[in-house]
Parts: C-alpha cells; structure tokens; sequence
C-alpha cells in the first residue's frame, strides 16, 4: 500500500473477519471519509459488533467496545467497534460522529441490520446535532491555533461545513470537497488547503491562509451554524427509539436479519 488515498475499502475484509464477534457493519472513515487524506494518513475503521446474549445478560459481560491499532505495510491502522445497544444509544445522542460511520459510502462490510439502521438515520436528527458539530469545531479550532498544522484547520472547516449542511437539508454529508460545492458560505482557500495537506498527514500552514482570514472565517461559519440551527426544521428529539430498540432485541435474539459480511 504506497498511498493511501487509493484505499480500495473492500481490501480490508479480512482484517474486520478478524473480530471475536459477528460485525453488522464496519466503514471507513477519518480523512478518507472527508476527502482530504494524505499519502501517509491513517486509515480508521469503525462499526458494530453484536455481542451474544450470554454476555448481556449474565454475570460475565463484553466489550462493549473493541478498540485496536496496527501498521499494515506501513500505514496506520485502527479498528473501533461498539456493541449494537451501545451504538444506538449513541445514535439517540447528538452525535454526528456516529451518524457519519453509519452513512459512510466507504463500506467495508454490510449486513440486513446495517440497512435497517440507515433506514433509520433520518429518524435519529435532531437540531441539537448542532452542538456536536460546533464542540467538535472548537476542539479542532484549539488544536489548529496551537500547532499550525492544516490537518486540524481542515477538519475545523469541514464539521462547521457539515453541520450547517445538516440544519439545512437534514442530510449528513462528510465529505468536503463536496461539500464545497453545496454550502455557498465555504472558504475560497480550503481547495488550496487540501492540495497542500496531500503531500503529508502534518503539513503545517506555514502562512498558505493568513492567520486573520483564518480567524474570520471560522467566527463567520460558527455564526451561521448557530443561526441555521435556531432556524433548523429538525425536530427537538429523535423519534428511532422503539424502532432501534426492536431492532437490538431482534438481533440478540438471533432472528432473521444477522450480521453477515
């Protein structure tokens, strides 16, 4: 694997066969979601994994998340599954992160559940996903004042992006170059900023996009995700629980519809 952007989603089966336990889904997501990746970023695998019955409701519980890194000729790996209850509880939170991993066309691996569950997103948002994505931007927003680096001045630009997006149209899109082309509000220099991030995961910004026109583009589009989210036609809570829940008792009870690669 010499770069990393041409990563072929279906290569990586044999890694996810290699979980203890049955996998609904796992995608691909990070900067190859985004659309930003550089040769030598990481590649972050997340799913679902569903845990047996016997290790729910016993005395001796599982992982309700499994977590490992590893390099693969020479590329970062990383795999992060969480149990299916555990997944869609957070699906109920304003959680964007888990929202995108769900929606990711980056499929690894798929199942009759992990279509059922994105038949079910649209019944997850709610206009609170707003707070998600401006803490998110905050957090990257830090990061980027401190080190300079475009990495975290890229993902700062592409979760505002994401999350007005959201408020918008009620559609979660990750991806940033295309999101440049639907969110009018989007910085003329990300374009440039994403070239230059090509050649390397810690490419610093080195003056590419002048501190100031930094600083007022961020306050411009944490300004219209707040607007867009008073604004928003999203409903206050989500309105997937029975239905999530039913799918949950379903699959640990082994009906029809089980995980299967």
């Amino acid at each position: 694997m010499t770069d990393v952007r041409d990563l072929d989603p279906a290569s990586l089966r044999p890694i996810v066969e290699e979980q203890p336990y049955p996998v609904v889904f796992t995608t691909v997501s990070g900067a190859h979601l985004y659309g930003f990746a550089s040769r030598d970023s990481d590649v972050d695998l997340r799913g679902v994994h569903l845990l047996p019955a016997e290790l729910v409701v016993g005395l001796r519980t599982g992982p309700q998340t499994l977590d490992r890194s590893w390099v693969r000729d020479g590329v970062e790996m990383d795999l992060v599954t969480h149990d299916l209850a555990k997944f869609a509880r957070l699906l109920l939170r304003r959680n964007g992160y888990v929202l995108e991993q769900l929606l990711s066309p980056l499929v690894v691996t798929t199942s009759p559940a992990h279509e059922r569950m994105i038949a079910l997103a649209p019944a997850c948002l709610t206009r609170h996903h707003a707070h998600h994505y401006l803490g998110f931007a905050r957090t990257q927003y830090e990061l980027f004042r401190r080190t300079d680096e475009l990495k975290p001045l890229l993902y700062t630009v592409r979760v505002l992006l994401t999350g007005i997006h959201l408020m918008r149209t009620g559609q979660v899109q990750a991806h940033l170059p295309t999101l440049l082309g639907c969110v009018p509000e989007a910085p003329g220099w990300v374009g440039d900023a994403m070239q230059h991030k090509a050649s390397a995961e810690h490419t610093g910004n080195r003056g590419l996009v002048p501190a100031e026109q930094v600083d007022a583009d961020h306050d411009r589009l944490v300004s219209v995700l707040e607007g867009e989210r008073d604004r928003s036609w999203l409903p206050e809570a989500p309105t997937a629980e029975s239905a999530l829940h039913d799918l949950v008792v379903r699959q640990r009870l082994g009906e029809r519809g089980m995980p299967s690669c």
